[in-house]
């Protein structure tokens, strides 16, 4: 170990002759990222032997000792701070957080700290390899402050790249529960809308024409009838900005809760809610599944409705 740098040894197996360095170091160093180590080789860091090697494609011969200097990661320019945190899961690459309503997941304006990069920033801390070469954790998906539920942070460069493909290629599966006015019709069905910024207000989302916005498909499932409302269950095919929100909202059954997107039968709840103290959308984020970016095993988790949201479910129950 040098001042400011954590060497890593790596004997390459007979096996990878002939592979590409960049291939062959991703595969014997898994918390590095091909595109990291891409860097690392082109910036001088790698020795094979005793000659330090630039070029990334150069081919493994033999079973050569190879050194990689690895900088320690930059100090993030967020706080790290003791929030409490619900874990279901973790190891060295990556976590999986129950996150409460009222919880900002990434620092910006007006909400520059106390959210739950200042958390996973302390409870990670000397666990973050450093993604791009600064200690943080990689946010691949954000669900909003008064959505509660299951949310995955790559605590590694190889979990970020792995988890940002599957989120991209939308084979993750995200499973929401939301308490919608109305009972939908039919009591199960696809919404496919394009989802973009509202011509009429910028901060909201909107379902937009086919040449505008992202595609989005959202599949839900009424689990149960409720008085004047409905439990239902959405499985996201995309992963848009407020899709849950918008897609239920564009059929007329908004989220009970929604000071955004709810319409007159949100409103008709209101007095309602305002007497159980709840004041969020009725949203949960119950399901979180995917493939482990490094150990390709299966992971998938559930979590319960918070109690804000199974006292209105409670109340609701006819």
């Amino acid at each position: 170990m040098h001042a400011g740098v954590q060497v890593k040894q790596a004997v390459m197996p007979a096996e990878m002759a002939g592979w590409r360095l960049d291939r062959a170091l991703a595969a014997v160093i898994p918390t590095l990222s091909r595109e990291r180590l891409k860097v690392l080789i082109s910036a001088g860091n790698v020795t094979v032997g005793d000659k330090i090697v630039r070029d990334p494609a150069t081919k493994v011969t033999g079973t050569p000792d190879i050194s990689v200097a690895i900088p320690n990661p930059a100090p993030a320019h967020n706080e790290a701070q003791d929030i409490p945190l619900v874990i279901a899961f973790e190891d060295e690459h990556l976590i999986v957080v129950d996150k409460p309503a009222g919880l900002v997941v990434h620092p910006a304006c007006g909400n520059l700290d106390g959210t739950l990069v200042n958390a996973l920033l302390h409870h990670c801390r000397g666990s973050l390899s450093g993604i791009g070469g600064v200690e943080r954790p990689g946010i691949v998906h954000r669900i909003d402050k008064d959505t509660s539920g299951l949310m995955v942070a790559a605590k590694t460069d190889r979990a970020h790249a792995g988890l940002a493909a599957q989120f991209a290629d939308h084979s993750i599966d995200r499973r929401y529960k939301a308490i919608v006015a109305g009972r939908p019709r039919p009591p199960a069905g696809r919404i496919e809308g394009n989802l973009g910024r509202s011509s009429t207000n910028r901060k909201k989302m909107a379902v937009v024409s086919p040449s505008q916005g992202k595609h989005a498909v959202t599949h839900y499932t009424t689990l149960a009838p409720l008085d004047g409302a409905a439990l239902v269950e959405c499985r996201l095919e995309t992963g848009r900005t407020h899709q849950v929100r918008v897609h239920m909202a564009s059929i007329g059954h908004a989220l009970l809760g929604d000071q955004v997107y709810g319409g007159r039968g949100v409103r008709d709840h209101r007095q309602m809610l305002e007497e159980l103290g709840f004041r969020r959308q009725a949203l949960h984020a119950a399901r979180l599944g995917f493939i482990h970016p490094v150990t390709s095993q299966a992971l998938s988790f559930e979590s319960n409705m918070p109690g804000d949201m199974q006292q209105l479910f409670s109340h609701l129950s006819v």
